[in-house]
């Protein structure tokens, strides 16, 4: 089998967050500057080694002064850990559509394994003839294992829901 080679499509990827503000609300937030790489053995996506990297810079709250105290060593600490990344272990076909993705977040320097639902939207090609592939990921990580914001803070929740639509374009 060959390798295939697979890059994000940042026109057509997103990623957002979610996370409780004072447990009765959810603030959310995104992520503008994402990279992602994926190969796999032809079109067989069981077979991905994904990895994946965000800019912690351009993280946007909708409330510029709340981004820029995320990005301070009280949360992220960007000037000294400016990437948040991911990168697959394993990823395992439940269905036609439904993947479980398995790998590692990497936050401030810190690795954690994490489990996320990936559903399979399909593949398609474009009016230039590109082949793309499209997935919505979701999944839930715990802020404090990453050291991210102040610890039993009532006022915040430990819980980051993530949810992602990527897509990315194969490599010819």
């Amino acid at each position: 089998m060959a390798t295939t080679k697979w890059i994000l499509d940042p026109a057509h990827s997103e990623v957002q967050f979610k996370i409780k503000h004072l447990m009765i609300s959810t603030v959310t937030g995104s992520l503008k500057k994402i990279d992602a790489t994926l190969e796999t053995c032809d079109n067989d996506f069981t077979t991905a080694k994904i990895n994946f990297e965000a800019d912690v810079n351009s993280i946007d709250t909708n409330n510029e002064q709340r981004d820029e105290h995320l990005k301070t060593a009280d949360f992220f600490d960007a000037a000294t850990y400016s990437k948040i990344s991911f990168e697959s272990s394993k990823m395992d076909k439940l269905d036609d559509d439904n993947y479980k993705l398995y790998g590692k977040f990497t936050i401030k320097n810190i690795s954690k394994p994490a489990v996320l639902d990936v559903e399979f939207g399909g593949i398609a090609e474009d009016r230039f003839g590109n082949t793309k592939a499209g997935f919505t990921i979701s999944g839930k990580i715990n802020r404090q294992d990453f050291g991210v914001g102040p610890k039993n803070n009532p006022g915040l929740g430990d819980e980051i829901k993530l949810q992602s639509n990527l897509q990315v374009v194969k490599q010819v």
